[in-house]
């Protein structure tokens, strides 16, 4: 008899444990990295033409960087605009966001790291010039689809020594 109530007790606090954790659950996002809209930071004004669950991976396409000139064009913008900053800085900072299917830009969001690839934060007065130049990118290309043009995901990474830019990836 003992042994059944306290089977039964287990059961009864098992079954109220999970009822109360499947309750508590979160929900995911459909892949990491997948950047959800922040009121604090992204336009209101921003739109998605297929929704937050449709926005494409950059791996998805396998078209290279969609930007008017390519690469080029994108370097040839930092080198014009970027002024190296007098650190001792040196890492990888990575940009990534979000192209609508009018090749609109929005969602920005910054991840640094140091030469180890521990996470950092960079000076700021080499982060702000990065996200200021990306978001005035203005030539990325629309990706038609069957039916529609798609949303996409893009990213750019710095690499940074000493407050200089040497390369820009991808």
């Amino acid at each position: 008899m003992i042994k059944s109530l306290t089977f039964v007790f287990i059961l009864f606090v098992t079954a109220c444990t999970t009822e109360e954790s499947t309750s508590n659950k979160q929900d995911y996002l459909r892949w990491v990295g997948d950047i959800e809209y922040n009121p604090a930071f992204d336009d209101p004004n921003f739109e998605l033409c297929n929704g937050d669950s449709s926005v494409n991976q950059y791996f998805h396409f396998e078209q290279g960087l969609q930007y008017e000139g390519e690469k080029k064009a994108i370097i040839e913008k930092f080198k014009n605009k970027y002024e190296p900053v007098q650190s001792s800085e040196s890492g990888l900072v990575r940009i990534r966001f979000i192209v609508n299917c009018k090749g609109k830009t929005d969602r920005f969001r910054i991840i640094a790291m140091d030469n180890e690839f521990n996470e950092k934060e960079f000076n700021s007065k080499i982060t702000s010039q990065l996200l200021t130049i990306t978001k005035q990118l203005n030539g990325w290309r629309i990706l038609p689809n069957i039916q529609e043009a798609r949303d996409y995901y893009q990213y750019l990474i710095f690499k940074i020594d000493k407050g200089n830019i040497i390369e820009i990836l991808p």
